[in-house]
């Protein structure tokens, strides 16, 4: 009897390791579902939400808009364009856990049959359905998406908060001062943006 307790004891052990490396392994394949197919190009700091209302009114956007918002965060820019003016909006960011608060948020002010959250690398998109783009980047990044922001359709418009976009002089440039008492810088371009030099050829 003793031998079938000790043989009993052992394979309950065994099974118990069997089980806690089954749930280890499922955990890591969470994990690496949750990783982003490469590190993000900047750290996430929301806008706060003034300035995403003063950004929208600088668009002006309307109900007839498409607004997308890369880098999108936590969705609160395409929320409130879409909860405020009833317009679609569409909001990319390249990290799972953003993607994942961003949803929530959708879902949270029910404005699901107008805002799409899509996981993607925003440098690999096609903006061209876009008719407002909302930026929160890097001045090299929004730089690095001249080439997308050219083939927006005239009229487009492009709203950064915080940085310009180095070689395209902007149409307004303004200083709002937030509830978070921050004076914070807006840009806003006017499609079909065009390089200062570009436009210095066309001019000679």
């Amino acid at each position: 009897m003793k031998r079938l307790w000790k043989c009993g004891v052992v394979l309950g052990v065994g099974f118990i390791i069997a089980s806690v490396g089954l749930w280890a392994i499922g955990e890591e394949k969470e994990e690496a579902k949750e990783k982003p197919e490469r590190r993000p190009d900047v750290i996430f700091v929301p806008t706060p939400q003034d300035v995403v209302e003063k950004m929208l009114e600088l668009a002006e956007v309307t109900k007839d808009d498409v607004v997308y918002d890369l880098g999108c965060g936590d969705g609160r820019i395409v929320v409130t364009a879409a909860k405020k003016y009833g317009c679609k909006a569409i909001g990319i960011d390249i990290d799972p856990q953003r993607i994942k608060e961003s949803k929530e948020r959708v879902k949270k002010y029910k404005v699901e049959e107008l805002v799409t959250i899509k996981e993607g690398d925003i440098f690999k998109e096609d903006l061209t359905p876009a008719s407002v783009v909302t930026l929160y980047l890097l001045p090299s990044l929004n730089v690095k998406l001249i080439p997308q922001l050219q083939k927006l359709k005239p009229g487009s418009r492009i709203v950064s908060h915080s940085f310009d976009m180095e070689g395209v002089k902007p149409e307004k440039k303004i200083e709002y001062q937030a509830k978070d008492g921050i004076t914070h810088t807006i840009y806003l371009w006017r499609a079909p943006i065009q390089l200062e030099k570009e436009k210095e050829k066309g001019e000679k």
